[in-house]
């Protein structure tokens, strides 16, 4: 038996660049891993997939993405046996935090390492892009500059880091639903990329806090307007910045101490109804 974790990311930018010919959208945004996270538990059995979850609503059959993930590495590699799989769930759904991702993607790395089938990175996240656009980004983890659908990254350099308050609203949003409605809205602000790529380059918060720029929330925020309030709380509270995360509900804020972090997660908690999260940027090793 195996035990890896799947962690979570947040969007330090996110653009999108227009539709392309296969339905999917373009998209340029930089993505960074936390250390909130999932824990999957993976055994090797004589034959088939075997999926369990700690939270019952969640369906542990052939539509979950740790369950497909699964499937097309053992199919891939024509593996002689099957897999024993029970996932700890600890990141919200639907939240842009990427939790099904994370998911996928340590069960293609946890299946690679059980059967010692030697794939390289490069080789998993190919399979990974077949699976969801930001699984790859999962596979490998830290900071990256994600374009394409999301599956084409490089490394950019660390993130200065930063503790991390994470605040998940009651609700849920679909991505699908997000990307539709920017199409007839548009956003006023687009992020500056090239900007960010030197902030992270200089390593300097003070550069990088105000480039935060998601476009979607200009949509998630007229449906769900209790982001833009949770933002405000987080600024009213100090943060370094504050922003949505991927298509949202969750909002983050950034900070540079643990006991600042903690302030804020308490009040939060004082004041919301949300699920709020304390953790850090990290800095994965599996490149």
């Amino acid at each position: 038996m195996i035990t890896i974790n799947g962690e979570a990311k947040i969007n330090l930018t996110l653009d999108i660049l227009g539709k392309r010919p296969d339905g999917y959208h373009e998209v340029s945004m930089v993505m960074q891993s936390v250390s909130l996270y999932d824990t999957l538990q993976l055994e090797r059995i004589p034959e088939g997939i075997e999926l369990s979850i700690d939270v019952p609503w969640l369906k542990a059959d052939d539509k979950n993405l740790a369950y497909r993930a699964a499937a097309l590495l053992l199919a891939h590699s024509r593996v002689q046996g099957g897999v024993r799989i029970h996932l700890t769930k600890r990141i919200p759904m639907a939240a842009g935090l990427a939790g099904g991702s994370a998911d996928a993607a340590a069960v293609l790395r946890g299946v690679n390492a059980l059967y010692e089938l030697g794939l390289s990175v490069d080789e998993l996240c190919e399979l990974a892009g077949r699976l969801g656009s930001d699984i790859p980004f999962c596979v490998r983890g830290g900071t990256m500059l994600a374009t394409g659908r999301g599956e084409v990254l490089r490394r950019l350099p660390p993130v200065p880091a930063f503790w991390v308050v994470l605040a998940k609203p009651p609700i849920s949003v679909s991505t699908a639903w997000a990307y539709q409605h920017y199409d007839a809205e548009g956003a006023e602000r687009h992020p500056d990329n090239d900007a960010m790529c030197r902030a992270l380059a200089a390593g300097s918060r003070e550069e990088l806090a105000p480039l935060l720029c998601n476009v979607l929330e200009s949509v998630t925020i007229k449906q769900y307007p209790v982001i833009a309030a949770y933002k405000e709380q987080m600024m009213q509270q100090g943060v370094l910045a504050s922003m949505m995360s991927g298509s949202g509900p969750t909002v983050f804020g950034l900070l540079e101490t643990r006991e600042a972090a903690e302030r804020l997660a308490a009040a939060l908690r004082e004041k919301t109804d949300a699920d709020v999260f304390v953790c850090h940027t990290t800095q994965e090793d599996y490149v």
